[in-house]
C-alpha cells in the first residue's frame, strides 16, 4: 500500500517571500503562513481564544520567482504541497524544522495596497490566481468504481 504526503492550507502570508538563488541559478523562496482557528464561547460561557499556527513554506524554481513578484505580507492564499522535515546540527544540538514544500499557490485575496489595477474604480477579478511549475489538469475519476478504488 502506498502512502500520501499532502497538505492544503489557506492562510495569510506572514512576511514577504525571501528569495535566494542556489549555485546553478535555481530560485528558492521562503515565507511564513499563518492559519487561524477561530475561537468560540462554550455553553458554560468559557471563552476559547483564536489559535494561530505558523507554517514555514518553501517554493522552488518558477514558483519561487512568481512569489517574489506577486506575494506580499497579509495576502490570503491557498497552498498545496507536501511536508518535509530537515535536520541539522548547530552548537552540538540537533535541530529540526518541518516545512511545506509548495507545489501549487493561489492568491485568494489581496489587500487594497497590493491590487494591481490601473483603474482603482475597477474591481479586482474574482478569479483566484493559480500558478504551478507544471500546468496540468487533474485526471477525472472514473464514474464506475470511484477515485479511491484505483488507489488502494
Amino acid at each position: 500500500m502506498s502512502s500520501v504526503n499532502k497538505v492544503i492550507l489557506i492562510g495569510n502570508v506572514g512576511n514577504d517571500p525571501e528569495v535566494r538563488y542556489l549555485d546553478r541559478g535555481v530560485a528558492i523562496a521562503t515565507f511564513n503562513l499563518a492559519t487561524t482557528e477561530r475561537g468560540y464561547v462554550m455553553q458554560n460561557g468559557t471563552q476559547v481564544p483564536d489559535v494561530t499556527e505558523w507554517h514555514a513554506v518553501v517554493l522552488w524554481r518558477n514558483l519561487a520567482e512568481w512569489a517574489q513578484q506577486n506575494l506580499r505580507k497579509s495576502m490570503k492564499i491557498y497552498v498545496e504541497g507536501k511536508l518535509k522535515t530537515r535536520s541539522w546540527e548547530k552548537d552540538g544540538q540537533i535541530r529540526r524544522k518541518t516545512e511545506v514544500i509548495a507545489e501549487n499557490v493561489q492568491i485568494l485575496y489581496r489587500p487594497e495596497q497590493y491590487r494591481r489595477n490601473d483603474n482603482p474604480a475597477e474591481p479586482l477579478s474574482e478569479e483566484p490566481e493559480n500558478v504551478n511549475d507544471e500546468v496540468s489538469e487533474a485526471p477525472e475519476a472514473p464514474q464506475s468504481g470511484g477515485f479511491f478504488n484505483n488507489i488502494f
